[in-house]
């Protein structure tokens, strides 16, 4: 479906300019954001590789056993169906801190090694369990302390001042963070119920 609506977008976008009778605007701007394009993933590495970097120091040095540790409360009453020293936690936890610190990249990989555990808990149903939902909702939704991928992109674009989106990208993400997670305790319940689960 994306393939098709990036298809109609350009075939408009040459369609518009030939009515136009600025044709050559379109190559011209396809190899300047060709361009840009490449300019702006190479200075993304640098940045990348820092948070990554520091993320992989972390799980070797046992930093993310202890938030794990720390957010256990927190992590017990969302996945009340996982144990607590399941992989799976492990997993989720690294999860979350990427996407605290903004590196959706990141995130992703820990966000399938998660669900692969929820899985193995899940007894091979095809059916999503209620922890896989969970896992969903925060991870599409999660807040954002240090928006470091988004303040990457404003430094290459040559932004004067690339932290000022820091508050509003908090904000924001702390409202779609509540608003999931309300969302899938409300529909949660709903299921129990039709289920007839405690």
């Amino acid at each position: 479906m994306v393939n098709i609506v990036w298809l109609a977008l350009l075939l408009s976008g040459i369609a518009v300019a030939a009515l136009n009778g600025n044709i050559e605007v379109v190559t011209s701007s396809a190899m300047e954001a060709a361009k840009n394009a490449v300019n702006i993933a190479f200075e993304l590495v640098g940045i990348m590789a820092l948070w990554l970097g520091l993320m992989k120091i972390a799980e070797r040095a046992g930093i993310i056993s202890f938030i794990a540790y720390i957010v256990r409360p927190l992590t017990k009453h969302l996945f009340p169906s996982i144990p607590q020293n399941h992989p799976a936690m492990g997993a989720i936890v690294m999860n979350i801190s990427a996407n605290v610190l903004g590196l959706g990249n990141a995130a992703t990989p820990m966000g399938l090694k998660a669900m692969k555990e929820l899985q193995r808990l899940n007894s091979g149903r095809k059916e999503a369990s209620e922890a896989m939902c969970t896992l969903l909702a925060i991870n599409t939704s999660c807040i954002t302390l240090i928006p470091a991928t988004i303040l990457g992109v404003r430094v290459a674009a040559g932004s004067s001042d690339p932290t000022a989106v820091v508050g509003t990208t908090i904000f924001a993400t702390a409202c779609a963070t509540t608003a999931a997670v309300t969302c899938d305790r409300i529909f949660a319940a709903i299921w129990k119920k039709r289920k007839g689960r405690p």
